[in-house]
């Protein structure tokens, strides 16, 4: 380590003298050495997908980094996971009170707003650590448009048309700003997401360690995409990216 940073990384509340907050940034470190996320926007509704290594004698049915938050949204999520299901039971616990009080579903931005207020104030306050997550929260709002968003442990929250995050995330993006239209369908947006999950991974074959999940405009339902279909998307993304593969 370097001199200037001695002392610096050992609490979250300290700035070094060069403006990091380094236990911020390596919260940040977890998430880009998770397995890679990614979420889609079209204009039939959001995809959102992950990659998941299951151990041999592992039960794998249940996603364990896709969860829904609400009917109508979903959260994919990289980095330290059982920070992740806090965050989602927190998600949970808001979108049925605003539920409650407004009588209305609740905005996917406000929901990531909230989150990211509560990632900013775990970089703020002594005897506290930062989330080591990021996640990507997808649905559709009350007017039926498809909304995409990043939480990332500093706090932050952005909007994006396709973004991804975790393992060799910065390929994936560089081959989604390549490829992203704004006008693709739900079933090219999923080809799209599992394009750039063979990406990242070091699996190339099969689909046993891609798990996805749909949240479609028409509907407004999140719902969780089958083997069997996304071993059709996985088709479809060998046939359109097979540099990917």
């Amino acid at each position: 380590m370097l001199p200037a940073q001695q002392g610096y990384d050992r609490a979250i509340t300290v700035f070094s003298p060069d403006g990091r907050l380094y236990q911020v940034e390596y919260a940040i470190e977890t998430v880009r050495r998770g397995t890679i996320a990614v979420g889609v926007k079209s204009k039939e509704g959001i995809v959102i997908a992950v990659e998941e290594k299951p151990r041999k004698l592992q039960i794998s049915e249940n996603a364990q980094k896709i969860f829904q938050i609400d009917e109508h949204v979903g959260v994919a999520a990289a980095g330290y996971i059982p920070d992740a299901r806090s965050q989602v039971d927190n998600a949970r616990f808001f979108s049925q009170s605003n539920k409650l009080i407004y009588d209305e579903p609740v905005d996917v931005e406000t929901i990531a707003k909230h989150l990211a207020d509560q990632c900013q104030q775990f970089t703020q306050y002594a005897g506290v650590r930062p989330f080591g997550v990021a996640l990507i929260l997808g649905g559709v709002d009350s007017e039926g448009q498809s909304q995409l968003y990043l939480t990332d442990p500093s706090g932050t929250y952005i909007s994006y048309d396709a973004v991804a995050i975790g393992s060799n995330s910065d390929q994936v993006t560089d081959f989604l700003e390549k490829t992203f239209k704004p006008e693709i369908s739900l079933d090219e947006a999923s080809a799209l997401a599992t394009a750039g999950i063979y990406l990242a991974s070091d699996d190339k074959e099969g689909t046993d360690h891609i798990r996805m999940a749909h949240i479609k405009t028409a509907t407004k339902q999140f719902e969780i995409v089958s083997a069997q279909q996304i071993a059709t998307y996985a088709k479809t993304a060998k046939e359109k990216y097979p540099a990917n593969s």
